[in-house]
């Protein structure tokens, strides 16, 4: 009998070195290295993009979660010096 405690994992196609265009949520806020509740404030925000709309699935794009993480400036300062 499986164990009901843990979830099923849906195996991808795409090879690990190729992540989704199309990122769910979560999966965009930890991309960017944040938590989901920071990530939501910062897209209510205009910091990071919305999503888009892909046949009824919500889906955050790579490339533009790139350009918006590209787009912060810590002003030359290193918070781990």
């Amino acid at each position: 009998m499986p164990d009901r405690k843990s979830p099923a994992r849906r195996s991808s196609a795409l090879p690990p070195s190729l992540p989704p265009r199309g990122l769910s949520r979560s999966q965009a806020a930890e991309y960017v290295g944040i938590s989901p509740s920071t990530f939501d404030k910062m897209v209510a925000a205009g910091e990071m993009p919305g999503p888009e709309r892909l046949r009824g699935r919500v889906v955050f794009d790579l490339k533009k979660l790139d350009c918006a993480f590209d787009a912060f400036d810590d002003g030359g300062e290193n918070s781990w010096d």
